[in-house]
């Protein structure tokens, strides 16, 4: 699959979740156009929200983290918090669209470390698990919609099916999350590093926030993930400061500052050792800034810094 790097745009709104009856549920469901015509939006921006894209039919790709992953419909295109994506030379995008917060999975919290196991890789062919995925999403808008009685409930039940069948569409050897206490366990140490804040967290720190030692906490999410809580905090400082060298005009020492370096002489040979270039290389790679901060977000103005 051609994975390329894309034009940024210079500066990253943050979208809230704003469903039409907020007060009932932290959830939407609906087409690009019924969720909204920004719902294709074509500059980078982040969510503070999950969202799950069942893309049936269009051509154009969908950009998540700065990498070009071209459509290839019937598919399922997983969003988490904080991520960065935009669709580029979209045409003819047809499917639906779910939006929903952590609060919507309180039944279900497994959930949570699947679904950010699968917005690490955010194409998912479907194959077999078309029809059944076309006809359960068919089922939960008509349930969204309608509201009968004991609505939530499905809902709730039929977004854990979802994503069992997300996992199932996953090719082989991908693997999956690792069953309970350590599957929360590793979920929860995700959040905290993606979290305000998170990158200026050490291990030990997250732990203690936890209720765990250092050592437990190495063990548990070393199993989840098959990477040590230290390395996940360095890829998510290297992921953050990508993020702002390409979609921001902040400057290196401020990007240094973002991504939880106080020094930024040292954050240059952090971001070298893991890149191979220089932050100001990388930049200059990935090209120029072009986004147009007029154009209102999907969800609600951005937050301003």
């Amino acid at each position: 699959m051609d994975e390329r790097r894309t034009t940024p745009h210079p500066d990253l709104p943050l979208h809230r979740l704003q469903v039409p009856r907020p007060h009932l549920l932290p959830f939407a469901i609906g087409g690009f156009d019924t969720i909204g015509p920004l719902s294709r939006a074509g500059f980078p921006h982040r969510h503070s929200f999950f969202e799950i894209v069942h893309v049936t039919g269009g051509t154009g790709a969908h950009v998540v983290d700065l990498v070009h992953r071209p459509l290839q419909p019937p598919q399922l295109c997983v969003i988490a918090p904080g991520q960065v994506h935009h669709w580029a030379d979209a045409d003819g995008l047809t499917g639906q669209v779910v939006l929903f917060n952590e609060d919507f999975l309180l039944s279900h919290p497994q959930d949570l470390a699947a679904l950010r196991s699968l917005a690490g890789r955010p194409v998912l062919r479907l194959g077999e698990q078309a029809a059944p995925v076309a006809a359960l999403l068919a089922d939960m808008e008509h349930e969204y919609l309608a509201r009968p009685a004991g609505y939530p409930g499905v809902l709730r039940a039929s977004l854990h099916i979802l994503v069992v069948r997300a996992l199932r569409a996953r090719a082989p050897g991908e693997g999956g999350a690792a069953p309970g206490r350590t599957a929360e366990l590793a979920a929860a140490f995700t959040r905290l590093i993606a979290g305000p804040g998170g990158l200026r967290r050490s291990v030990a720190s997250c732990a203690q926030e936890l209720g765990v030692s250092p050592g437990h906490l190495q063990t548990l999410v070393k199993q989840a993930t098959g990477r040590t809580p230290g390395r996940l905090i360095r890829q998510q400082q290297t992921l953050e400061a990508k993020r702002l060298l390409a979609c921001t005009d902040l400057t290196i020492r401020q990007v240094a500052r973002e991504a939880g370096f106080g020094d930024p002489a040292y954050f240059c040979r952090f971001f070298r050792r893991e890149t191979g270039m220089t932050p100001g290389e990388f930049r200059a790679g990935v090209g120029g800034n072009h986004h147009d901060p007029r154009i209102t977000s999907i969800a609600a103005a951005p937050d301003v810094p």
